[in-house]
């Protein structure tokens, strides 16, 4: 049985070759499930590197692998490995999928991050001002069940209609056959997304999309009426409460890090854990 924070036996077994590949060359590695944990540690429970637990390692090589995998894309490979166990088991729904925005607080020592990160790097490190003070945008995709699918992020004051496109653009779900998934039949989301050019949108990809109508804007003109679906509306709580699961994880309800490169490597990581504690029941 695996200690709290810490990867089950059989999550270790699905993504095993991901992380740690046979090393054949070199010195001797430190045992990359004992950084991973240690990295879950660190997510779960928003200490700083310097906190972390002796039977860890040294946090330094915890930190610096961290780095290693951001950049790498271990992350987005270990998440992509899980979707795929999801929907082969049929406990994705590829019909019917969320998309909202939540807001993270961040703290003073979030900011301050200069031209670090390489040209990957967005110039405002997905930061901006906003009712909140200094905040970051997580928007996210997921599915009729509360798997995630998929994130942007954004600084604080964008607005939500601005990143829809490139949220949805962003879904790669693997298959074993064919091409990845990118579409659904029906996309739910609030009045905040009610927006002509994102409606022309979903109807050029063949989404049916299920938005409420703002109470100011006009009326849609006679002959040409959308169906909207009350049923599949009422469900949207869903993505508020995969936004409630992931922001447990005290290292993604407070945003401590300079680069957003390495915030959204920890909500990647958050991601992973969601998917992780449906899969495994001994994950503790």
């Amino acid at each position: 049985m695996a200690g709290r924070y810490e990867i089950s036996d059989n999550g270790w077994a699905l993504i095993e070759d991901i992380v740690s590949p046979p090393q054949r060359t070199g010195r001797p590695r430190r045992d990359d499930r004992q950084v991973l944990n240690g990295i879950f540690w660190i997510l779960c429970s928003g200490a700083k590197w310097r906190d972390l637990p002796e039977r860890y390692g040294p946090w330094k090589t915890v930190y610096d692998r961290f780095r290693h995998w951001r950049d790498d894309g271990t992350f987005e490979a270990i998440l992509a490995r899980l979707q795929l166990r999801l929907r082969e088991d049929g406990l994705m729904d590829l019909d019917t999928w969320m998309i909202d925005s939540t807001s993270i607080r961040a703290t003073r020592a979030a900011s301050g991050g200069g031209k670090k990160g390489g040209h990957e790097e967005p110039v405002d490190h997905a930061l901006g001002r906003s009712r909140g003070g200094l905040t970051t945008k997580i928007h996210m995709v997921c599915d009729r069940h509360g798997w995630p699918l998929t994130f942007t992020l954004s600084p604080g004051q964008d607005s939500d209609t601005r990143h829809f496109i490139p949220a949805m653009e962003h879904v790669h779900l693997p298959g074993n056959r064919g091409r990845p998934r990118k579409r659904c039949r029906y996309i739910v989301a609030d009045k905040g997304y009610d927006s002509d050019p994102l409606r022309r949108y979903c109807d050029r990809h063949r989404m049916k999309p299920i938005i409420a109508r703002r109470k100011m804007k006009r009326k849609p003109r006679p002959g040409a009426p959308r169906g909207f679906d009350k049923s599949r509306y009422r469900e949207r709580n869903i993505i508020e409460r995969c936004f409630g699961w992931i922001k447990e994880l005290r290292r993604v309800c407070t945003r401590y890090d300079k680069l957003a490169s390495s915030f959204k490597a920890m909500v990647c990581l958050a991601c992973i854990d969601r998917c992780l504690r449906a899969n495994f029941s001994d994950r503790t």
